[in-house]
C-alpha cells in the first residue's frame, strides 16, 4: 500500500495493511519505518494541543496517555527516538468519522513539558513535540524505503535556536531544560525543591544577549525555583564563582528578605564561571 500526501484513508484498512495501534493517536508499526501520528480535534477533550504554528513551519504535537502525566514509554519513546530508529514520523489528520488524511511527513526537532488537563480534568504534566514539516517525495513505499532512510544516529540539537514568525518560537529549549535538570538533580540549585513542573532553566547570560551557541549551552544555565529565577533574571541577586550568593542591595522589601537565605551556596562547574563573571557584572 502506497502512502501519498493528501489522500484519505480508512483508518482500519491501514491499520490491515501496517499494523500498529488502532486506538489513540499514535501508532508504531513493528514492519514498516514510520511513526504514524493522528491529530483529532476530540483531543481537545483529554488536553491535547495539536495544530501548525509560525505560518505553518512547526507543528506542535501533544504525546499519548488521557489521565496522570506523560512519560517516555509506548508511542512518546517511539517519537522521540524516531532519527535514531529511522524512522519517519507521518502526520495524519481526521476528516470525518474512520477517515484520516496523509497531510506531511515529519521531523522532530524539540519537546518540552506543558500543564494540561487529562480526560478526568486533572492537572498533569504532559509533553508537548514539536516537529519541522519535511520536504520530502509526495508518495511513500514502506517495501522500498527501509534502507533509504538516513537520520543522525542520536538526537541532535536543532542549528536554529530561534524562527521568527506571528510568534517568536525558541527552538531548543525542551533540549536544553531537560540537560540542566540532569546536570542539577532535577532540583533547584538554591533551594532543593524537586518539583520538576515549576523548574525554570535559567540562562546566566540572556537569550536575548547570546549567541546560537550560547543559547543552548548547558554551561550557561541554572535550574532555579519562581522566586530565584525572577530575581536572578532581574539581576537582583547572581553568584561568586565558589557559588555563594550575592543579593542586591535593591533588595529591600521586608518580606523578601524574610525568606532568601542569604548563606545559600549553589554548585558551579567550570564552564559556568565566563558566563556568571558576566551576569555580576550587570548587577543592580
Amino acid at each position: 500500500m502506497e502512502l501519498i500526501k493528501g489522500k484519505e484513508y480508512k483508518r482500519k484498512e491501514l491499520h490491515d495493511f501496517y499494523g500498529g495501534q488502532r486506538q489513540g493517536g499514535i501508532a508504531t508499526p513493528i514492519e514498516h519505518p514510520y511513526v504514524f501520528i493522528i491529530s483529532s480535534k476530540r483531543g481537545e477533550d483529554h488536553g491535547y494541543i495539536d495544530g501548525w504554528t509560525n505560518e505553518n513551519k512547526f507543528f506542535l504535537y501533544t504525546g499519548e496517555g488521557q489521565n496522570g502525566d506523560m512519560e517516555f514509554k509506548s508511542g512518546n519513546k517511539a517519537i522521540r527516538d524516531h532519527q535514531e530508529n529511522k524512522k519517519k514520523v507521518l502526520l495524519f489528520e481526521e476528516t470525518k468519522k474512520t477517515f484520516i488524511e496523509l497531510k506531511s511527513e515529519l521531523k522532530l526537532i524539540d519537546y518540552s513539558f506543558i500543564q494540561t488537563l487529562d480526560s478526568k480534568k486533572r492537572n498533569r504534566k504532559a509533553i508537548q513535540f514539536k516537529f519541522a514539516a519535511e520536504n520530502s517525495s509526495q508518495t511513500f513505499n514502506s517495501d522500498n524505503e527501509q534502507n533509504t532512510i538516513k537520520y543522525p544516529k542520536t538526537y541532535l540539537k536543532p542549528n536554529k535556536t530561534e524562527s521568527k514568525g506571528l510568534v517568536t518560537s525558541r527552538v531548543g529549549q525542551g533540549f536544553y531544560r531537560q540537560e540542566l535538570i540532569k546536570k542539577f538533580d532535577n532540583k533547584c540549585a538554591v533551594t532543593g525543591i524537586n518539583i520538576e513542573e515549576i523548574l525554570i532553566a535559567s540562562h546566566i547570560v540572556p537569550w536575548r544577549h547570546s549567541n546560537d551557541e550560547e543559547r543552548l549551552d548547558v554551561e550557561n544555565g541554572i535550574l532555579l525555583s519562581p522566586l530565584y529565577d525572577s530575581l536572578f533574571d532581574r539581576n537582583l541577586i547572581s553568584f561568586e564563582d565558589n557559588g555563594e550568593i550575592i543579593i542586591s542591595e535593591k533588595v529591600q522589601d521586608k518580606e523578601l528578605i524574610s525568606v532568601l537565605n542569604f548563606n545559600a551556596k549553589i554548585k558551579i562547574s567550570e564552564g559556568m564561571k565566563k558566563y556568571l563573571n558576566k551576569h555580576r557584572s550587570k548587577l543592580r
